[in-house]
């Protein structure tokens, strides 16, 4: 997965697009040499007990230019910021799946093997920037850590959807989608590469979250699962109908969410019968910590 900005001016950070593609087979998740003398420290030791020991995650926070591609560049995380970005982690994503029923064993059986922490966004040569990338359920990189701040809304959505989307496609990738999923909005679909000219609200007319979410059926239930459990007003902005339309756009809104629930009802179902896990309480889980 690849979220990215295109930025006009880097000084306002003016957001002209954003992207998400998921990549099923990088070679990024090769293991990294950090080198032999590299100091054990506390926060390293912190890790190795809490993370590698405990769930399998190898935690990179060094040697950030092995992460991305030969024309991108990236700075590596203040050290003082790893740590509140792993508690975040822990908050946020770890902690919701051992409080829910049978959410351990799904947590643990389909971890990513590392998670890449950098200290900003990732800048291309064409002027986009990267904000998360992931590989194929086997590695997922947490951009912008310099700016940690769990207390603010747009980067706490930006880490959350990053993390919620890939982690659901574990599940598509193990166990399909749910029977007869890409058929509920199937003339939604965008061509190759022109999801990004629609707008939100021409999404949901669709019958998807977001602009993304029409680019393909495994990014529209990654997308919507993501949405599902971080959106506080997922049910204002996404399933509930406007009453009284008058106009067509209104008309369409409704449409469209009516098939955003048939969507939910039918992941929902499908999380429950091939893992075992209640959608609804993991949100619960999530939502208590927002």
């Amino acid at each position: 997965m690849k979220r990215y900005f295109t930025l006009s001016n880097l000084l306002i950070v003016t957001v002209l697009l954003i992207s998400l593609s998921c990549y099923k087979d990088e070679t990024l998740n090769v293991p990294v040499n950090e080198g032999p003398d590299l100091p054990n420290t506390e926060l390293d030791q912190y890790i190795q007990e809490n993370f590698t020991d405990k769930y399998g995650m190898a935690i990179r926070y060094r040697y950030v230019d092995n992460f991305v591609g030969p024309t991108q560049r990236v700075s590596p995380p203040q050290l003082e910021t790893v740590r509140p970005m792993l508690d975040f982690i822990e908050n946020f994503w770890i902690d919701p799946y051992l409080e829910v029923e049978n959410g351990e064993e799904f947590f643990r059986g389909h971890v990513p093997a590392e998670i890449v922490l950098l200290g900003g966004l990732i800048f291309n040569n064409d002027g986009t920037v990267v904000l998360g990338t992931a590989d194929a359920g086997a590695q997922i990189t947490f951009t912008n850590v310099n700016g940690i701040d769990p207390d603010n809304e747009e980067w706490r959505a930006l880490q959350l959807q990053t993390v919620y989307h890939e982690f659901a496609h574990t599940v598509h990738q193990r166990y399909k989608l749910p029977t007869a999923y890409e058929t509920i909005s199937a003339t939604g679909y965008t061509s190759g590469g022109s999801w990004f000219v629609l707008t939100d609200e021409e999404a949901i007319g669709r019958g998807f979250v977001s602009p993304y979410a029409t680019s393909s059926p495994n990014e529209d239930f990654a997308e919507l699962v993501a949405f599902y459990l971080f959106d506080t007003d997922f049910d204002d902005h996404f399933i509930t109908l406007t009453e009284n339309c008058e106009t067509a756009e209104c008309e369409a809104e409704n449409a469209g969410k009516e098939l955003i629930r048939q969507k939910l009802a039918s992941v929902s179902d499908h999380y429950k019968r091939v893992t075992g896990l209640d959608l609804e309480e993991i949100r619960e889980a999530v939502q208590a910590k927002l």
